[in-house]
């Protein structure tokens, strides 16, 4: 094989369809758009969800609950997480941001108690589970809620 003998594999190419470019196109005169009716017409056809006038699917489906536009969505941090800092150390949001434990805070930092701490930390946070601050004050550390 050389290089001018070089062919994309058979049915990878396609040339892209002309619409509206004469009989023998195949697509030409109505462009495939049928005889007269909404979906011919310029800025026709129906929006997404519509059936035709009948009941359409998301009103004939029950609703239930609804959404709290008051909501505060936390940035979860478990303690285990908080095992790479020295002894000692702050553990601070904007700490938690640079180390990449964290990438967006949120409406704030709530640190659970998921996994085992053995460091002595400071940690300041937004909120603390129960069982977190616990661990945190077993450890010899001290939780500080801004």
């Amino acid at each position: 094989m050389k290089l001018h003998e070089l062919k994309p594999a058979e049915g990878s190419r396609k040339e892209r369809n002309r619409v509206g470019r004469g009989i023998g196109s195949g697509n030409g005169k109505t462009a495939g758009k049928g005889h007269k009716g909404q979906n011919a017409r310029s800025g026709g056809g129906v929006r997404p969800g519509f059936e035709g006038g009948q009941n359409p699917l998301f009103r004939r489906l029950p609703k239930r609950g609804f959404t709290n536009i008051n909501r505060k969505e936390f940035a979860i941090v478990n303690l285990d997480a908080l095992n790479r800092f020295e002894d000692g150390a702050e553990v601070t949001p904007a700490l938690l941001l640079e180390t990449g434990i964290v990438s967006n805070e949120k409406a704030g930092i709530k640190i659970l108690g998921n996994g085992t701490l053995n460091k002595k930390l400071t940690v300041k946070a937004h909120k603390f589970s129960g069982s977190a601050k616990e661990a945190i004050e077993n450890a010899g550390g001290t939780t500080e809620v801004i």
